[in-house]
């Protein structure tokens, strides 16, 4: 891997990129406006200065562009063009540019003299600086060079940089990544190679030490500092042919290596390498039972570099979390996600839950209708799901998936919400009504059914660290989704499993009227079911306060009179008083046990505008009124495609 290599007049005027990733094949560096390629230290750096196109042999395309006022110097000549060798640089204004070769990580074994020392965090925290203000002037600039940074990458690229321009005995320093290893790994040996996350090396034009893979492997493994000291001589065998020593470069007589200790970066180590040359005879063996002073302040000094970056870079981790979160909880899911461990809390787990699932009726006859206008309809979808999504998310549900044209969400994880039912019926109301009248028809142009379940499942955070998705699994979601499929043939927009209708019944016993439409097998399930909807006078639903929560309540108002019209009970659909709901369920009754003729008389007294009514009927008619041979009661959709 190839990086460029930009020093300007002052030590502090330097970064280290490399020449790979989303922004090539090309590249432009500049003084503004070029993102990470900017040199704002020269002002005789135009702009746009030159474009750099990497080769296939590592070398780079070095380009100037026309509207560049300074010449570009290579070899000691002006040249507008020209391919730049690893090694090699040229010079614009006062700032130099190389190319080099990234190292990578040295498996070499250690050399016979090596001495190791151990630091413990705690005892470096707790001794002092030598020289406290050039220390805590260097810490004290850390937020801003991050805040600074519109990447990842970029502050790599400038904590390697204070590090390196901080400790002025190191002559290269990398930041390392063994990977995410698992809890029961703890021998060095048993991790993997490191890589390189970014490395820098005091002098541009040679290649730098290569880091030592089994220092790394070290400090991980021990979570402690370790300290590497070796004679230059120990590095080759007297006599033998020369080889490349412990860090692969002639000289080199110390390496260090910090683990960083937030599970942001767990597996992450900052490396740091340098010649440390004895003033006074016997010096060498003396500081490698001694441990010189130096040592100790900079390698408690690249702890704390290390300790605030991954501070930063898990703080950053929480923030994109919460943003991605938001998406999938309400507002007092995510304070109760800020008060602990989102870990913890999101950690999946078997719970009772109630799931409700919406989905968009005409969907498929409106695409082939609006082919020429498919922007068009793909607003509409996008704002009707935000409807959908924004009611559960109201009403402290989360958002579990997307299907296509519709929505799934559910109440129960990550907070036990015991009326969890209340909850998801007032978000299911609410959602209907917005879809109703002449105004959401208007402004949607669909119609919505909706199913609600409630049940045993498994719900919880699934992905990677960065890339979050939260969802339920289990038979519930399934029926779920079938009760929102029975919707169409049996005409309403809002069905209720057996198990949901119990709660509101037990729990709204005399604010809620629910129906018990049918009981049917749907395609998909291999047991019927019973299904209901909710009859409620006015269909309206009210807010209370309850716990910090809003706590969704059915309130039953005036009996509307029998054989009202749809604008007087919401907008759409038909309500059932309470006489024509008894009615209806005896005329079932009849239905289930094989009376089909008693069925057809009580269902006939019954509105034409109820679609349940009409479905029976219809049912009944088709059968000429006379119940099957070995009816069990129950209406097998799955066999008819329902």
């Amino acid at each position: 891997m190839s990086d460029l290599i930009a020093q300007g007049s002052q030590p502090r005027q330097r970064w280290r990129r490399s020449l790979s990733g989303d922004d090539l094949p090309a590249v432009v560096v500049g003084r503004v406006g070029t993102g990470r390629w900017e040199v704002p230290w020269d002002d005789r750096i135009s702009r746009r200065h030159v474009t750099l196109t990497p080769l296939a042999d590592g070398g780079v395309m070095v380009e100037k562009i026309a509207t560049a006022r300074n010449p570009v110097f290579f070899r000691g000549q002006r040249q507008d063009a020209f391919a730049l060798r690893p090694g090699e640089h040229f010079v614009i204004g006062h700032t130099t540019f190389t190319l080099a070769i990234r190292p990578e990580v040295s498996e070499r074994e250690p050399p016979a003299g090596l001495t190791e020392h151990l630091y413990d965090v705690a005892e470096l925290r707790r001794r002092g600086f030598r020289d406290p203000p050039s220390r805590i002037d260097a810490l004290s600039r850390l937020p801003d060079i991050i805040a600074g940074s519109t990447g990842e990458e970029e502050w790599l690229v400038r904590v390697v940089s204070l590090l390196l321009n901080s400790i002025p005995a190191a002559s290269a320093v990398a930041v390392l990544d063994l990977g995410d290893p698992d809890a029961t790994v703890t021998k060095p040996a048993e991790f993997g190679r490191p890589r390189v996350l970014h490395y820098d090396h005091r002098i541009a034009d040679s290649q730098g030490p290569q880091p030592s893979g089994e220092l790394a492997r070290q400090a991980i493994a021990t979570r402690q500092s370790v300290l590497h000291l070796w004679d230059r001589d120990d590095a080759e065998p007297p006599g033998s042919e020369p080889q490349p020593d412990y860090t692969s470069n002639e000289g080199i007589d110390w390496a260090f290596c910090v683990p960083l200790p937030t599970e942001a970066c767990r597996g992450w180590a900052i490396y740091v390498t340098g010649m440390w040359t004895p003033k006074l005879e016997g010096e060498a063996d003396q500081s490698r039972r001694t441990i010189p002073e130096d040592f100790r302040d900079d390698i408690k000094f690249t702890e704390l570099v290390g300790a605030m970056l991954g501070n930063l870079r898990q703080a950053r981790r929480l923030q994109r979390q919460q943003i991605s979160m938001g998406r999938f909880f309400g507002p007092v899911v995510m304070e109760a996600l800020a008060s602990g461990d989102p870990q913890e809390v999101l950690r999946p787990r078997q719970t009772e839950v109630t799931v409700i699932f919406c989905d968009l009726r005409e969907f498929s006859r409106q695409s082939e209708r609006e082919r020429d206008r498919l922007l068009d309809l793909l607003g509409r979808v996008s704002d009707s799901l935000g409807v959908m999504t924004g009611e559960i998310l109201a009403q402290g549900g989360v958002i579990g998936d997307f299907h296509g044209d519709a929505a799934m969400g559910f109440w129960g994880w990550p907070l036990d919400q015991p009326d969890a039912v209340a909850r998801a019926c007032r978000a299911a109301v609410r959602i209907r009504d917005a879809f109703r009248g002449a105004q959401g028809r208007r402004r949607l142009g669909f119609r919505c059914g909706i199913g609600i379940a409630t049940g045993q499942a498994v719900a919880g955070r699934i992905g990677t660290r960065d890339q979050v998705k939260v969802t339920a699994l289990g038979p519930v979601v399934n029926l779920a989704s079938r009760l929102e499929g029975l919707t169409k043939p049996l005409g309403t927009e809002l069905l209720i499993d057996e198990a949901s209708a119990k709660w509101l019944a037990r729990e709204f016993s005399d604010r809620v009227r629910l129906r018990r439409v049918a009981r049917v097998l749907p395609a998909g399930l291999s047991e019927p079911i019973t299904v209901y909807d909710v009859q409620s006078a006015g269909g309206a639903f009210a807010a209370t306060a309850g716990s910090g929560w809003i706590a969704p309540v059915l309130v039953r108002g005036d009996e509307p009179a029998e054989g009202n019209d749809a604008e007087e009970n919401g907008g759409e659909g038909f309500r059932l008083s309470e006489p024509q709901v008894r009615a209806y369920e005896a005329a079932w009754d009849a239905f289930a046990g094989g009376d089909w003729e008693v069925a057809w008389e009580g269902l006939n007294q019954l509105p034409a505008e109820d679609p349940p009514t009409t479905f029976l009927r219809d049912w009944i008619r088709r059968h000429d009124r006379v119940a099957p041979q070995g009816w069990d009661g129950v209406i097998d959709l799955a066999k008819t495609g329902g």
